[in-house]
């Protein structure tokens, strides 16, 4: 008769229940970590996760392997992490588009709140509206905002995905601004921002941080940042506030998380890894560059700023209406 198997997680629980706290600790990371990134290689996600685990290598002498698992939104990278066995082997790096998900998908296999271990934020940029010169002439805000105005539905945008950050920052800019811009969903930012340099669509609500190089080099224009102050190493974008829309402010911010489970001695060496890594020159350096500063939140504060933030989006996609295309 065959004997019944013992799932997966299971086994790694009882493995790392019979080790000692100090013993876990000090032995982190033994062997390669690996970083669930639900999003395609080349978005806003990437831009940040790249440097940092490249640094947290160099530090470690361990690697930490990046795992690019799109769809769905981020939906479905973040529920593979989710089942993922929590040895401290593997982390999941979410974004504002996992506070959204919950009123925009009506059965997500996963619960940001409640099947992972909160471990830090990692930045937080403005969204930047910003379009193909090619396209779209308008140079600023109340340009832009007379255009569409005077074409409703002329002009189209591009999202990472039906209920991200991408998607909400257009739908909400629509609703205070009343003006009407067709959505077009893609499978990450990043091939919609490829799109975009490309032509192919005219506008997006992006995250500050995956535009900046193609708006530093004039493929796209930046129009405005949708921050109460200009962004850091962007003093010339104007802020939406200076264009003539005060209330508009909307962030991308990305977080790691731990399955649920992880023993909180790994998650501390983890939270000790990011801090080394985040506060050094070089990374600093480039999150300015990225058009953020650098963070310090963790570990419970960090989950209490999800579930605001889950709160906050579910009001905005109640108030905008906003549904799956």
């Amino acid at each position: 008769m065959r004997k019944p198997s013992i799932p997966r997680r299971a086994l790694a629980a009882l493995a790392l229940a019979l080790a000692s706290p100090w013993a876990l600790a000090q032995a982190w990371p033994a062997k390669p970590v690996t970083i669930v990134v639900p999003f395609p290689a080349g978005g806003g996600t990437d831009a940040f996760a790249r440097p940092l685990f490249a640094t947290m290598t160099k530090n470690t002498g361990k690697q930490f392997i990046i795992d690019n698992k799109g769809g769905a939104g981020g939906t479905v990278g973040a529920g593979v992490a989710a089942r993922a066995a929590p040895d401290g082997y593997t982390f999941f790096m979410g974004a504002v588009h996992h506070a959204i998900a919950p009123s925009m998908y009506p059965k997500l296999d996963y619960n940001i709140e409640t099947d992972f271990v909160p471990v830090g934020l990692i930045s937080s940029v403005p969204q930047v509206i910003v379009v193909n010169p090619q396209r779209v002439a308008a140079n600023d805000l109340p340009g832009l905002l007379d255009f569409l105005r005077k074409n409703p539905g002329k002009l189209n945008y591009g999202s990472a995905g039906n209920g991200t950050s991408h998607h909400l920052a257009g739908e909400l800019f629509k609703l205070q601004t009343k003006t009407f811009i067709t959505h077009i969903p893609y499978r990450g930012a990043g091939p919609a921002l490829q799109d975009l340099v490309a032509g192919q669509v005219d506008m997006m609500f992006d995250g500050l941080g995956s535009s900046a190089t193609h708006i530093k080099s004039g493929r796209i224009k930046a129009i405005a940042v949708a921050s109460e102050a200009r962004a850091p190493g962007f003093p010339n974008v104007p802020t939406a506030k200076e264009g003539g829309v005060p209330t508009y402010q909307v962030a991308t911010w990305y977080g790691l998380w731990a399955p649920k489970g992880t023993p909180k001695e790994i998650v501390e060496a983890m939270q000790a890894e990011m801090k080394k890594a985040l506060t050094s020159d070089e990374l600093k350096g480039i999150w300015t560059g990225l058009g953020t500063d650098t963070p310090n939140l963790y570990g419970d504060a960090f989950g209490k700023f999800v579930s605001s933030e889950v709160k906050r989006w579910h009001e905005v996609v109640k108030a905008s209406g906003a549904k799956l295309d």
